[in-house]
């Protein structure tokens, strides 16, 4: 149980370190920003068959081109991968 305490322990101190700008041993990848409503005109779609297609909510994607939020984790994952390989995402979803 120590072990196990120990870890998570340092884990969440490396947390609070990354949080505070300090360096840290751990690697952290972040995808870069993506501008969804140019993602979208590039294939062509409207927001309604874009959300479809990605398994988005129309106002999710309403909000992330208007800039009232940003896609973050994995929604920020998925559209960096449909901005380079959109026809591989729609193939995988189906």
């Amino acid at each position: 149980m120590t072990s196990a305490f120990e870890s998570i322990a340092q884990g969440l101190k490396e947390a609070i370190d990354l949080n505070d700008g300090k360096k840290v041993a751990a690697r952290v990848h972040r995808a870069p920003e993506v501008n969804v409503a140019e993602i979208r005109q590039n294939l062509g779609l409207t927001q309604m068959e874009f959300a479809s297609k990605f398994c988005i909510s129309v106002s999710t994607l309403r909000h992330w081109e208007r800039g009232d939020r940003n896609p973050h984790g994995p929604a920020l994952a998925l559209l960096n991968v449909v901005a380079k390989e959109p026809q591989a995402v729609m193939r995988a979803l189906g």
